[in-house]
């Protein structure tokens, strides 16, 4: 691999809203040392020459969950002009959690989800807690649980999301996330990398609007078969024949009978940092990937 070969790693710029990417400095620092010109730059800098580089990476525009429409129109315009990882048809469809409705209709286990969008009747569960969640969104940003006596302020909950143009969802709190967490599997290039464990993240009474710990008792996991067979089983079915640089299909419940709960394409976090050297295999895919599009 030349040393001409440029590529970008893609980020959000610096803000106390955004949380940090501890897998950046160790993704570049290896991404540099299998042969590239690696650079890390902010979505959203107007001076960045995105045509002078091979291959865009995205990685963690953490702050596109609350402008998606920027983020989407500048995938856009970025991609006309140079190659961009994951394909933005992927990304597009993959930005909005109503996804889900596809991997349901393939009777891929998912957590059951009510959608609900502006203008829709709001029908909260009368005898479960449940949690109300965008579909646009990341970092469990305005995500919050609920018990059935709370109505109120789940329907508040609900209208500040339709304010922003934005379908919420409802599904139930999986108590099973308090005793096994949640997991999520990443893959590079199809294969299996590696997984994490993490705590629950919604506490009972915890505002939508107040900042969460989206990480909290992040460990390493092995998964087991039946996580793997429906990690592999979701990948298979996304409904596009581009190449997945990477993803990450987040589950809960039982290991043994796990249900998806969400399936990362866009800017899902790695947890390099969870497994150390793990980010030598990344910057090789990417460093191949970028050798594949200039070819």
């Amino acid at each position: 691999m030349s040393r001409h070969t440029r590529i970008a790693l893609v980020t959000a710029r610096p803000r106390p809203e955004v949380h940090f990417d501890y897998d950046m400095a160790l993704l570049h620092k290896s991404v540099a040392a299998n042969g590239a010109d690696a650079s890390v730059t902010a979505w959203d800098d107007p001076e960045v020459d995105w045509p002078n580089f091979d291959l865009v990476v995205i990685r963690s525009p953490w702050d596109y969950s609350w402008r998606a429409r920027e983020f989407l129109s500048w995938l856009d315009s970025c991609s006309s002009h140079t190659n961009v990882m994951n394909p933005p048809e992927i990304m597009h469809w993959n930005s909005d959690k109503t996804y889900l409705r596809f991997f349901q209709d393939q009777s891929i286990p998912i957590v059951s989800t009510l959608f609900v969008g502006p203008g829709d009747r709001i029908d909260f569960p009368a005898d479960y807690e449940y949690v109300v969640k965008p579909s646009v969104g990341a970092g469990s940003r305005y995500c919050a649980r609920y018990s059935p006596d709370e109505r109120d302020r789940a329907t508040e909950h609900v209208r500040r999301i339709h304010a922003e143009g934005v379908t919420a969802m409802i599904q139930p709190y999986l108590h099973q996330i308090d005793m096994s967490g949640e997991r999520a599997l990443v893959f590079i290039d199809g294969e299996f990398l590696h997984a994490i464990c993490k705590n629950a993240v919604l506490a009972p009474g915890l505002p939508f609007d107040e900042d969460h710990d989206a990480h909290p008792g992040t460990r390493r996991w092995t998964p087991s078969g039946q996580e793997l067979a429906l990690a592999r089983k979701a990948l298979a079915a996304v409904p596009f024949d581009d190449r997945l640089l990477y993803a990450r299909v987040d589950m809960a419940g039982d290991p043994a009978s796990p249900v998806m709960t969400e399936l990362e394409l866009v800017e899902p976090g790695l947890y390099l940092n969870t497994h150390p050297g793990s980010e030598d295999r990344v910057a090789r895919a990417i460093v191949s990937a970028a050798a594949a599009v200039t070819c």
